[in-house]
């Protein structure tokens, strides 16, 4: 991976302020479906993409799913959260690498989001042996799509604060405009 100390310690705050939403959002109600939740924890492994490497986000994302749950007291979520967050980082590395600009961010984020949701929902009826819980499918697409849109938005955002000189000292290779 070759991080130099100042990377280390760009993708550590990244992980710890991902760690942090995780715990938030685990204080909040489910969104109208049960286990559903906002993702915001998404948006600094998405950071991490954009300003680091493939490399970085994926360590904020398995990193986010096992320290996360451990805290959490949840080994069985983990499971679930490590499958969907595999799934969906891959897809936001391959839409990253070879579909940026002409994907947007947003987009990126909104693919990443609905994937995480349908891979989750699968591996939950293949482990429970209960496929009704498919059922769930297009409220959970629906979801992830708003949840993806709204990580997606704060990411670009967040993005466009951070001035151009400071994507050469990450090392990031590009800039959105």
């Amino acid at each position: 991976m070759g991080l130099g100390t100042r990377k280390i310690a760009g993708v550590s705050l990244l992980l710890a302020m991902s760690l942090i939403a995780f715990m938030l959002e685990n204080f909040l109600p489910p969104m109208f479906i049960p286990g559903a939740k906002l993702g915001l924890g998404n948006a600094f492994s998405l950071l991490a993409l954009v300003l680091y490497s493939p490399y970085a986000a994926i360590l904020v994302v398995v990193l986010r799913c096992v320290i996360g749950n451990l805290i959490a007291g949840s080994l069985s979520s983990m499971i679930f959260g490590l499958c969907a967050g595999a799934a969906s980082i891959t897809l936001s590395i391959l839409l990253w690498q070879f579909a940026f600009p002409k994907v947007t961010l947003v987009c990126i984020s909104v693919s990443a989001a609905v994937v995480h949701n349908i891979v989750q929902c699968l591996v939950f009826c293949a482990i429970s042996e209960t496929w009704q819980a498919v059922v769930y499918l297009p409220y959970l697409v629906l979801l992830g799509a708003i949840s993806g849109f709204a990580v997606g938005l704060a990411s670009v955002l967040v993005v466009k604060r951070i001035p151009s000189r400071m994507f050469a000292k990450v090392g990031a290779n590009v800039a959105l405009s």
